[in-house]
């Protein structure tokens, strides 16, 4: 597989259901390897001992998966009729591999012309494998989107960069979901004081990377603060020169959304027109602010402003009141708040600057700290609503009869049974 093409499987792949039948203790041991690979998370793999016969018995009682590879030692016309029994027994998306003992190119474009979608040759690396499987799944279903998250703040000092920060963390670290945290603000970005970094990039180099095409220059923009968090590591834009368009900027997410399945954006200082780009196609927003009278203000006309965008709905925004306490005779109640905001917040944070302050330039000590632990396991709940996907049917990109038994169905003249 060229890099051109591993590229354009390192995404989250959709849901899928794939069954590999085989004999070969190799083979079978690829496939059950794949769970450690973050791509198949969505992917439900049954590796089986076992060859086209089993599998014949097997989706004669139960449906047949979206993807099918079957292993065997003889490729002769008797294999080639107990395939086209088996699409009988299988759904019209599912597709399949064979894997075979020989590298045939007459037999090769046969199986193809079967409905085949690959013919692979025996002994088959597991890195291979992973590809096959992956590229057959992209073309068969098409790629799920990932799920994007906003954080802004309803006016500068309320703790959303942190809080953002924390966000992505927690979700990393204590929901092991594979996360990018990105930040809008160019020259103005703070993120690589709490991830410990040196930006390597302005938002501007990112952009003529995506518009190029060149991903090595583009994989060199990244940092990874964990094995599951990656932040772009943009910031070295000058603070006082525009910054990237707002086209420019959703280019970049069209690109890195399909590598992530968790995309975090801190908008908190970003300019306004970003701003509205980001939160126009995000999946949920999170608004911060403080129990001050200005914040306040300032946060009502921002929740009107985010409906509007979203036809009038608010479900998906959260409300993050941050700085509680900090003067409390100068600060509004909880009740008038969500009275006037007609909103409740989804979490209440108790001014706790000591905390804030003494892990602002690392943010993943706070949770090695038993009072930054509990801060994020106070901000679970919120966490998890936020980053929740609701099971999609993920439908094929393909026209009905494309598939596998669509296939053979054209070369073989069978009817379903």
């Amino acid at each position: 597989m060229s890099e051109a093409e591993y590229q354009a499987t390192d995404i989250l792949l959709p849901g899928a259901r794939v069954s590999i039948f085989s004999k070969e203790d190799e083979t079978l041991g690829a496939g059950r390897d794949m769970v450690s690979d973050w791509r198949f998370a969505r992917v439900e793999i049954e590796a089986i001992e076992g060859d086209v016969l089993a599998a014949i018995e097997a989706f004669k009682e139960q449906p047949s998966p979206d993807l099918l590879i079957i292993q065997t030692e003889d490729i002769d016309d008797t294999f080639i009729a107990r395939l086209g029994e088996l699409s009988s027994y299988c759904s019209e998306g599912t597709s399949a591999i064979v894997v075979g003992p020989v590298n045939d190119v007459y037999l090769y474009r046969r199986l193809i012309e079967m409905g085949v979608s690959d013919y692979l040759v025996r002994p088959i690396k597991s890195e291979v494998l992973r590809e096959v499987i992956a590229k057959a799944l992209i073309d068969n279903l098409g790629v799920t989107d990932s799920r994007l998250i906003s954080f802004i703040g309803a006016k500068g000092g309320v703790g959303t960069s942190t809080l953002a920060h924390i966000a992505a963390w927690n979700a990393a670290k204590t929901l092991g979901q594979k996360t990018l945290l990105m930040d809008a603000s160019g020259g103005w970005s703070s993120l690589s004081v709490g991830a410990g970094f040196d930006p390597a990039a302005t938002l501007h180099e990112v952009s003529m990377a995506v518009e190029t095409g060149n991903e090595d220059a583009l994989e060199r923009m990244f940092y990874d603060v964990s094995d599951k968090l990656k932040v772009l590591s943009s910031g070295a834009d000058a603070m006082l020169d525009n910054g990237v368009t707002a086209a420019q900027y959703e280019s970049i997410l069209d690109n890195l959304m399909v590598k992530s399945p968790l995309v975090f954006v801190d908008l908190s200082a970003a300019e306004p027109a970003l701003k509205k780009a980001v939160i126009s196609r995000s999946h949920h927003s999170v608004i911060v602010t403080s129990p001050s009278v200005t914040s306040l203000r300032f946060c009502r006309t921002l929740i009107k402003e985010l409906s509007d965008l979203r036809g009038g709905q608010t479900d998906d925004i959260s409300l993050v009141l941050n700085m509680q306490g900090m003067s409390k005779a100068h600060e509004v109640d909880r009740m008038a708040i969500s009275e006037a905001l007609e909103m409740k917040p989804s979490l209440v944070l108790d001014y706790i600057p000591a905390l804030f302050m003494k892990y602002e330039s690392d943010i993943e000590k706070m949770f090695l700290d038993k009072d930054g632990e509990a801060l994020g396991r106070f901000f679970l709940p919120v966490l998890k609503k936020v980053i929740a996907v609701e099971a999609e049917k993920v439908e094929s990109t393909k026209e009905g009869g494309s598939g596998f038994l669509g296939g053979i169905l054209g070369k073989m003249g069978s009817n379903k049974s």
